[in-house]
């Protein structure tokens, strides 16, 4: 597929470039595919990477394909380098100290969020983070489980982590169960006097925890990273 001259920009090219500045700005991280179609009017995603494909051949921006959320923004609507677009060989590395489960909570021996030596770790692009976000305070996490793939989370990925004890409504979360000795990765949801830990696959039911001082908040996914053998 050709790509389109950079003059012939559509109204839809237009409005994925303009939210990719606005959600950036807003958030300091870029927005995913879902995100995008829903703010574009666009209902399909294979309809928005179609759209971002075209983008990135026209070199107004750039994608990490092995990255959710990974998409930077080159060029603004006229055309012109964008002078804050970062180098993307600024590399850092994140210890990956263990596995959290994406599925169905079950008890993880102590051992299991140390089986890695101290030497482990990934090597991630700062340009990929949010703004906020300093290195030397994340954490990674190997995925276990399928119950977050409609977050494009999978098995076998790394989700970047950033340590926190509280966490915000529709936030994907890393939680201990305290109760069940027992740990998972869901979005959090703090109602009615009882947490729900939502997954984001619709085969899979929510937890439902009576009592909030069971569930203990150990980090907040900042961004996640897929194996280049699960790609």
């Amino acid at each position: 597929m050709m790509a389109r001259k950079r003059a012939g920009l559509s109204e839809r090219h237009k409005k994925i470039l303009k939210f990719l500045k606005q959600f950036q700005a807003e958030n300091g991280y870029p927005p995913s595919i879902r995100e995008i179609g829903e703010n574009t009017d666009i209902s399909s995603t294979s309809v928005v990477n179609y759209y971002l494909k075209q983008l990135e051949e026209m070199h107004y921006i750039e994608r990490e394909d092995n990255v959710s959320r990974g998409i930077r923004l080159l060029r603004n609507l006229e055309g012109n380098l964008l002078k804050t677009a970062q180098d993307i060989t600024e590399m850092f590395s994140v210890p990956v100290i263990g596995r959290i489960v994406a599925g169905e909570p079950v008890p993880v021996p102590s051992s299991d969020f140390n089986y890695f030596d101290s030497e482990t770790g990934i090597d991630i692009a700062r340009s990929l983070l949010p703004l906020k976000e300093k290195a030397e305070d994340l954490f990674a996490l190997e995925v276990q489980g399928d119950s977050m793939i409609d977050a494009m989370v999978n098995d076998g990925d790394i989700v970047i982590m950033r340590p926190v004890t509280q966490a915000n409504n529709g936030e994907m979360v890393a939680v201990w169960l305290a109760d069940r000795d027992e740990t998972t990765l869901k979005y959090f949801y703090l109602e009615g006097g009882h947490v729900r830990l939502q997954p984001a696959n619709p085969l899979m039911k929510p937890i439902i925890i009576d009592d909030p001082a069971h569930v203990q908040v150990q980090g907040k996914v900042v961004l996640v990273i897929r194996r280049l053998d699960q790609a």
